[in-house]
This record gives structure tokens, C-alpha cells and sequence, in this order.
């Protein structure tokens, strides 16, 4: 990672900055929808916390950090690392981040980890996410057209 880029993980406290980061990545779709401010985030809200529920049900085993640039946070990043492949739950910016290049760095950082683990990785990404360039870009294939998402994989 670049310098000044670290990862710690997530804390109760973070609740707050991780409703945030969710909040960000459903901005487009919440705008698309004519509903009231209030109705809009506690729709967000309760995806959240089925979200974050979920995510800490399925996988218990899980690396959930936040991603920090010279201490600010700035992101998320939910990876779970088993025997045959690293499968990427979660990666997201906040808005004020994204299309500068970090979320590059830290797939090739990612990316670069399995290499030299020898294994493959996969995500489920939403077939409308804009990072989906990204992830064709680096070498990611569909492996699996789950209707909303898709399963991605990149091999060694």
C-alpha cells in the first residue's frame, strides 16, 4: 500500500462511519426513488443492518477493517480468507474517494496477497456497480450470473 494507507479493524464505534460508507454506495439508487429524505434513510438504515448482521453471521471468520489514509478513514474493506480462495465480501469508498485510484491500489494489494498465496478471488459484485470496469480491468472474469449480481473470479 501506498504510504499512509493502513488497515485497522472495525470497532463499535465505527457504526456511525460505516452507515456512512454503506449510505454512500446507495446514493445513485435512493435518487432515483420518490420517496421522502426520511423514508430514503430508513430504508438505508435497515439494509445496513441486515447487511452488517448478515455479513457477521456468514462470515464469522472474516477481516472487517476500515481503510485509513494518513488516519482518515476512508473506506472499508471485508475479506474473508479461506483454504482455497480469498473471497472479497465487501470494498467500498467514501465518495470523496473514489475514481483517484485507491481502490485500485488495494485490489492489486489484494490481488498481489493471493498471488503469492496461490489463490484465487472471488466477489459477488452488482451487474450495475460501477467497479465492475475495475474489477474486468484487473484480470476479474464472470463465473456466475446470479440475477442482480455476478460472481467474479481473478486466478494467479
Amino acid at each position: 500500500m501506498s504510504d499512509g494507507v493502513r488497515f485497522r479493524p472495525i470497532e463499535e464505534d465505527d457504526e456511525p462511519l460505516l452507515r456512512r460508507i454503506y449510505a454512500s454506495t446507495r446514493a445513485d439508487e435512493m435518487a432515483a426513488v420518490p420517496w421522502s429524505e426520511a423514508e430514503k434513510a430508513a430504508f438505508v438504515s435497515g439494509q445496513f443492518d441486515a447487511q452488517h448482521k448478515y455479513y457477521q453471521e456468514i462470515f464469522p471468520s472474516a477481516e472487517f477493517s476500515i481503510v485509513e489514509k494518513d488516519g482518515e478513514p476512508i473506506g472499508r474493506l471485508y475479506i474473508d480468507r479461506r483454504e482455497d480462495e480469498h473471497r472479497l465480501i465487501d470494498i467500498a469508498l467514501l465518495p470523496e474517494w473514489r475514481g483517484k485510484g485507491v481502490g485500485s491500489e488495494l485490489m492489486r494489494g489484494v490481488l498481489d496477497e493471493a498471488r503469492e498465496a496461490g489463490k484465487l478471488v472471488r466477489i459477488h459484485v452488482e451487474q450495475n456497480n460501477p467497479a465492475m470496469r475495475l474489477y474486468k480491468r484487473l484480470g476479474f472474469e464472470e463465473i456466475e450470473d446470479q440475477g442482480v449480481y455476478r460472481l467474479m473470479e481473478w486466478r494467479p
